[in-house]
């Protein structure tokens, strides 16, 4: 059988003080766990620092493709620009991470996502809701919030196997994002905002899909800069989406 490959899409927007850190672990762990056979996709969404420089350096010592967006576009339009780089270049079997590129989510788990993905599962989230799991250098509030949300998720849209809907740390199997490119087209996709991330699960759902999830260790403090995401403007939106996709049902 064909060895998987793998490959890890990052949306970034001026990440100049965290991607640099974060590919190098990206290489470090995937080289101590024995992965050779990957490659980085990079949405640059527009940066206006050094981000894009530094990623052209990177590309020359790393695999490592960059697709840039000129102007911002959001991190809904960039998910899905990468997403769809992805399952374009891979095969059925290959396996597909996405990650945050402000270097709070560990590269360290690649290797037991992708385990659990050969155990049969279509998408595994690393879940902060799960017995193991810790969260470092999140406000109360934000932390209370995400606790809220994942009740309402499991309480109105219940996925046999996910607890947590909104963090954007997952695997996928190649397939499974293919399929859904090709059932949903254009409508995949198309939320502009940090509830993109909800929205794409909430979408396969609907298509037999396996879900599981692992624990992981959430590095806040890790973080450098302030938080890109309007919180008040989230959870609108994110309320407004449950509804959407609760009732519409061809929504």
């Amino acid at each position: 059988m064909k060895k998987s490959h793998l490959y890890i899409v990052l949306p970034a927007y001026n990440e100049e003080e965290s991607i640099g850190k974060l590919l190098d672990r990206i290489g470090y762990y995937l080289l101590d766990s024995g992965i050779d056979d990957y490659e980085v996709i990079v949405v640059n969404d527009g940066s206006t620092d050094r981000t894009e420089d530094i990623l052209q350096e990177y590309a020359k010592k790393m695999p490592l493709r960059v697709v840039l967006h000129e102007k911002n576009k959001g991190l809904g339009q960039t998910i899905r620009d990468g997403l769809l780089s992805a399952a374009t270049a891979a095969d059925n079997n290959d396996i597909i991470i996405t990650m945050d590129a402000d270097d709070t989510h560990t590269p360290g788990l690649i290797y037991r996502m992708v385990n659990t993905m050969r155990e049969g599962y279509d998408v595994v989230i690393a879940s902060r809701y799960q017995r193991g799991s810790r969260v470092y250098g999140l406000s109360l509030y934000r932390e209370f919030l995400s606790i809220v949300a994942s009740y309402i998720f499991r309480l109105f849209l219940p996925i046999k196997g996910v607890k947590d809907f909104t963090c954007g740390y997952r695997a996928y199997r190649a397939r499974v994002l293919k399929d859904a490119f090709v059932h949903y087209g254009d409508k995949f996709i198309d939320q502009q905002g940090f509830q993109a991330m909800v929205d794409i699960i909430l979408r396969l759902r609907t298509m037999n899909v396996i879900f599981g999830e692992v624990p992981f260790i959430l590095r806040y403090d890790m973080k450098q800069g302030t938080s890109k995401m309007n919180v008040k403007s989230t959870i609108l939106k994110t309320l407004k989406l449950i509804l959407k996709r609760k009732f519409d049902k061809t929504a």
